[in-house]
């Protein structure tokens, strides 16, 4: 997240006359704005302006927006919010296993779409803390410094999305402690998500995937069937 007076945003649509209207109601709601019609240009965007969120279509010209996705995954954690006409379970799990921090089927509506990207770009923003006692969080190889948000196993650094950085400190905040679906839902994306444990699933996926040396046989964020999810302390730290 940068420290512009206005949060810039890209939209990366084709159909120009969403584009216009997505144009006209983030300006008017206060946010600078650039567009990208496909996914080449909206690459290219996302590199050289570094904007605070992106807004993304999926079916676009010369790149699917499932590509675009991954290939920023690769380089940025900018808060992506997919914006698309396909709704189904498989497609949103899809999303944010490549590391979506929201998504939003066609059609919506203008406050439903400020609502989220108001909720995605507070969670990208760090939470306060006063205490400085408090202001890393160790537990075996894993290192969270709260006031950079940098992540690191075995002294490598990792780059988190928003979303998924805020579910790994809510999960480090109560260490050993089985956190319900609904609870991270809440907490991380918002009551509103209440019932999308598909998303929680999809993310831990993914979080895994960055966190642990073995994803397959997880030593940190452990499963707690049908209830949700444990950051466990390193074994050194058990006595």
């Amino acid at each position: 997240m940068t420290t512009r007076e206005r949060p810039l945003i890209l939209t990366v649509e084709d159909e120009s006359r969403i584009s216009r209207y997505l144009r006209s109601s983030l300006q008017m709601a206060g946010y600078d704005v650039i567009v990208a019609s496909d996914g080449v240009q909206a690459l290219e965007q996302a590199q050289t302006y570094q904007p605070d969120l992106i807004l993304l279509d999926l079916n676009l010209p010369h790149m699917h927006g499932y590509d675009v996705l991954e290939r920023l995954r690769e380089t940025s954690d900018v808060p992506v919010i997919v914006l698309t006409a396909v709704d189904t379970e498989d497609d949103k799990v899809k999303a944010f296993s490549l590391g979506a921090d929201d998504y939003l089927a066609k059609p919506f509506g203008n406050r439903e779409l400020q609502a989220r990207i108001a909720s995605v770009l507070r969670r990208s923003k760090p939470p306060a803390r006063s205490n400085t006692r408090d202001t890393i969080y160790l537990n075996g190889e894993l290192r969270i410094e709260y006031p950079t948000r940098a992540v690191t196993m075995y002294s490598n650094g990792i780059h988190l999305t928003p979303t998924e950085y805020r579910l790994l400190v809510t999960m480090a905040e109560n260490t050993n402690r089985v956190l319900t679906h609904d609870y991270l839902l809440a907490n991380v994306w918002g009551a509103e998500y209440a019932e999308d444990v598909h998303i929680l699933r999809a993310t831990i996926w993914r979080l895994r995937q960055k966190i642990e040396q073995d994803p397959g046989s997880p030593m940190y964020i452990m499963n707690e069937p049908g209830v949700g999810y444990r950051l466990a302390p390193h074994p050194s730290l058990v006595s």
